[in-house]
Order: C-alpha cells, then sequence, then structure tokens
C-alpha cells in the first residue's frame, strides 16, 4: 500500500498556471490560475515572470486555506533543459541555472522548476522535475539525420507518453520494463515514441519538423520546397518556425486545430476538411508503421493517447490501418498533474531514485535533493 506522501504540483502554461495537490495518488486540491495576456507581457525579464507566478500560486494556496507545512515535497513541470533520460530530477543549482537560461529554448514549463524550487526551499523539502520534453533515450542510429552536421532530436510528450506506457503495463500485469509498446500522444502536436523494455529508442521531433503534420505544426516536409519558401518570401528565422510550428498542419489547411470543430464539418458533409483529416490520420499510421520496424515487427501494443484519442472517428479510422500490426489500446486525454505527482511519489516511497542533473545518475541520499 503506498505511503500517502503530500505533494504540490505546479504546471505553467502560456497564460496559465495549474496547480495541484496529492495525497498519494488522490488530487486534494486542483485549479488552474489563469494570466491575462497584458499582465504576462508586462513583465520583461524571467524573474519578474516567475515571481508573478509564485505568488499567484501562494495566494491562491492560502485563500484555500491549504497548509504548505504539510507538504513532504513540491514539483513542477521540466521545461528545455539539456537533454537527459527519463525520470524524476532533483532540482539543483544546474538545473536551476538551465532552467533560467533557457538551455535548449524557451517555454513557459521552464518557470515549473524554478517556482518549485524556491517554495520547497521554504519548506527545507525535496523539488523535483519529471520527464521534460527533452528526454533522451534515443539509440546512436537513431539520431543520424543524413546530413552532417544536423543530428536527430528527441522532444517529444516524454511525460505523458511514459506515464501511459507505464499505465498499460499495469494493466497487463507486466513491469514497463519487459514490454514493446508504439505511443503515440496526439494533441496540437503529435509524437510516435518507441519504447523499447523502458527505453523510448527512437521518437519524432515533434516540436519542428518531424513526423506526422498535427492540428497545428507541419510535420515532415519536403526540404527543397521549405527551402524555395523561407528564401522566396524572405521569412525571419521566427516567422519560418511559426510556420512550422503553431500556423502549420490543420490550421493551414482549413483555418483552425480545433478538433471538435473540424469533426462538426466533417458531419455537416463538408469533404475538404474530411480529406485533410484523413491525410493526417493516414501519415500517423505511416509513422506507427516504421515505428513498427524499429522493434522487428515485435510489438506487445499500439496505445493512443492525448485529447485526440477521445474522437471515435479519428481512432476507427487509425484501427483499420494499423490492427494488423498489433492491439491497438486507447488511453485518451492526459493526466499531466497526476503524472508530475507520481514521478515525484515514487521517489518518496523509495520505488526509484531520484536523479541528478545532468549527468542521469541516481542520487543516493536524500539529504541532497532540492539542491541544499
Amino acid at each position: 500500500m503506498e505511503d500517502r506522501k503530500r505533494v504540490l504540483v505546479i504546471n505553467p502554461g502560456s497564460t496559465s498556471t495549474k496547480i495541484a495537490i496529492y495525497e498519494g495518488y488522490t488530487p486534494l486540491f486542483t485549479t488552474k490560475i489563469e494570466h491575462s495576456l497584458t499582465e504576462i507581457q508586462s513583465l520583461l525579464t524571467v524573474q519578474e515572470q516567475y515571481n508573478f507566478r509564485k505568488q499567484m500560486v501562494l495566494s491562491t494556496l492560502d485563500e484555500e486555506g491549504i497548509n504548505l507545512s504539510k507538504l513532504d515535497a513540491v514539483v513542477g513541470r521540466g521545461g528545455l533543459v539539456q537533454s537527459i533520460p527519463s525520470g524524476t530530477y532533483s532540482i539543483n543549482e544546474r538545473l536551476l541555472e538551465d532552467l533560467k537560461n533557457g538551455y535548449s529554448g524557451w517555454h513557459a514549463s521552464n518557470y515549473g522548476g524554478i517556482i518549485a524550487h524556491e517554495i520547497a526551499n521554504q519548506l527545507n523539502i525535496p523539488a523535483f522535475i519529471v520527464d521534460p520534453v527533452v528526454v533522451d533515450e534515443m539509440d546512436e542510429i537513431a539520431k543520424v539525420s543524413g546530413l552532417q552536421g544536423i543530428e536527430r532530436k528527441s522532444i517529444f510528450h516524454a511525460l505523458n507518453q511514459k506515464a501511459t506506457a507505464r499505465l498499460v503495463a499495469r494493466d497487463m500485469g507486466k513491469k514497463y520494463e519487459e514490454l514493446n509498446l508504439i505511443v503515440v500522444h496526439m494533441g496540437g502536436g503529435i509524437t510516435v515514441g518507441v519504447h523499447k523494455e523502458g527505453r523510448v529508442i527512437d521518437v519524432n521531433d515533434g516540436l519542428y519538423g518531424e513526423g506526422p503534420f498535427s492540428p497545428e505544426r507541419a510535420g515532415t516536409l519536403p526540404t527543397g520546397a521549405v527551402i524555395e519558401l523561407c528564401f522566396s518570401e524572405k521569412m525571419t528565422k521566427e516567422q519560418a518556425l511559426k510556420q512550422m510550428s503553431g500556423a502549420g498542419g490543420l490550421v493551414s489547411y482549413l483555418g483552425t486545430q480545433d478538433g471538435h470543430e473540424i469533426e462538426r464539418q466533417i458531419d455537416m458533409g463538408n469533404a475538404v476538411a474530411e480529406f485533410y483529416f484523413e491525410a493526417m490520420v493516414y501519415q500517423i499510421a505511416k509513422e506507427v508503421g516504421a515505428a513498427s520496424t524499429v522493434l522487428y515487427g515485435q510489438v506487445n501494443g499500439i496505445v493512443l493517447t492525448g485529447g485526440l484519442a477521445f474522437s471515435q472517428h479519428l481512432i476507427s479510422l487509425l484501427t483499420k490501418r494499423l490492427e494488423w500490426i498489433s492491439d491497438i489500446l486507447v488511453y485518451p486525454g492526459e493526466d499531466e498533474m497526476l503524472a508530475l505527482a507520481k514521478g515525484a511519489i515514487r521517489v518518496m516511497n523509495g520505488e526509484e531514485k531520484a536523479k541528478h542533473y545532468p549527468s542521469g545518475q541516481m542520487v543516493s541520499e536524500l539529504g541532497i535533493l532540492g539542491g541544499k
């Protein structure tokens, strides 16, 4: 039976900060703090931004009458730091520095670890991040791109993919490390991960330029045409990247990335919407087929997860194309808050050891957790 550790979870987004209190795996309190775009844009420095969000978190918890002294740990969503193996990481000074400086780029999730550390430090309890998007367990051969000087990167929905794969293993009565799975996260971006015995040995870069197109990302594009587009339109680097991630995919074809709206249009007989929706499914299935060759066809299950996995139409179309490879297992949605809590609780309960950033080596003594 699990030890009922109490954990504060912090998950910042671009214009919101989700927070939750878990006791064991049971949520005691969850909320989403909305931030106006004006507020966010007025905060010019990283320090101003995380101080603002931290005070909002603390004020909300205080208003709810939550006693912070009863917390055993704080866990934040990991941001764009150095590429690291999967796991739960204690927040040390090196990790803090890379979160604040945006080592691999900038995203609001960087604030999660910073705020978690500052709150935990005041309470003298450990602080963690869990499975950030830069988790890298890829085989070296999978990183070869085809052009010297360019390497394929591991940027994917690691938190949900790992959590869902563990859930699948539990439901199968197996250990995650005993299974070969292909996990397909389908949301605003789409990533297809090859999970071999507990490691994601290959996955598409779901942010800038690989794999199937998604509701708002372009996926793999013909290289020559991309070069022509960038030079003929005299785009800035920022404009080009926006075309790939944010203004690509279904939104570029249909003017919306809203899956519910697109399905409504399909139900009303919009043949154009149906065509591009099916084209997205086609590309997802093709990516899964390629992923199955990485495992020599030894696939214990194809796991469909993320927000789009709620779509029965999408699941039906994918199943027709993929069921010959392996069983189709549908785990719709993504519970990032629970996944973050579970990562911290596994460490607190002694089920696994926290890792040291950036080496990925295990932290052997609880006394150094939280970088204190």
